[in-house]
């Protein structure tokens, strides 16, 4: 059979029988790519750190008989991004960015723009890219445009107007919604963060340097995009809960 040679990053892995172990790659000219990994815990030398979470790596791969695994042949690794690794809400906001990739282009269809997008939010966490926070937004709003599931931000969704000092939103309606159409939506959020949630889709998808939000744009910002991915995720993410927990312990507390 053929050998493909693709440029990836290893979302996640997990151990099959005593030696071997199965790896989910996310590919930038095949998209979601699941490959069998022979005697990968026996031997060391034959993938050595190639196959950590989050490396980016070049794999040469072969198509198995049916569909499921392919079979992993060789994997170079590019870049294991060592400084990712040191601190504990780097490597739990990683595992969710990850996850949340295969959650919502785990379809087959390459999206090489996704794996940029992927490789850069990585990056920004390895180095100085800014606050956890902001990195999030950027990544989860970025990920639904690249899906196609970005929902109304400048204009009421239902009629249009644009007005108003205060809007609601709620995804399931299209996005945002003025006053007498709200109803009953949950979210009641400020236009200066729906501005600037728009003005984010206008820079560079690699970009997550140099942004600065206020305390109550990333608020509102995180809850509508919460909001805007429960409506396209089949389940609750597992690294999610995780960086939540992780979150709250680290949160400032009171002192009495």
């Amino acid at each position: 059979m053929q050998t493909h040679t693709s440029e990836a990053i290893v979302l996640r892995h997990v151990d099959y029988g005593e030696a071997d172990r199965i790896v989910t790659f996310y590919a930038r000219d095949v998209g979601l790519l699941k490959g069998f990994a022979r005697n990968a815990r026996s031997s060391r030398r034959r993938f050595g750190a190639a196959l950590e979470p989050f490396a980016e790596v070049r794999v040469q791969w072969k198509k198995a008989r049916g569909e499921g695994l392919v079979s992993l042949q060789e994997v170079e690794l590019e870049d294991l991004r060592a400084a990712l690794r040191t601190r504990l809400e780097a490597l739990a906001l990683a595992a969710y960015g990850c996850e949340l990739v295969e959650e919502l282009f785990g379809g087959g269809a390459p999206h090489p723009e996704v794996f940029d997008l992927l490789r850069a939010f990585l990056d920004a966490l390895a180095g100085d890219g800014g606050g956890p926070a902001v990195l999030k937004l950027l990544l989860e709003l970025r990920l639904l445009r690249a899906a196609g599931y970005v929902p109304h931000l400048l204009h009421c969704s239902e009629c249009g107007c644009a007005g108003g000092e205060a809007v609601l939103f709620a995804a399931a309606r299209g996005g945002r919604l003025c006053l007498d159409c709200g109803g009953e939506a949950v979210l009641r959020l400020s236009p200066l963060t729906l501005g600037t949630l728009a003005r984010c889709l206008k820079t560079p998808d690699e970009l997550f340097t140099g942004f600065r939000f206020g305390a109550q744009t990333l608020d509102e910002g995180a809850a509508l995009l919460a909001d805007a991915l429960r409506l396209h995720l089949v389940r609750p993410l597992r690294s999610q809960r995780f960086l939540e927990r992780f979150t709250a312990f680290c949160a400032p507390r009171e002192v009495r």
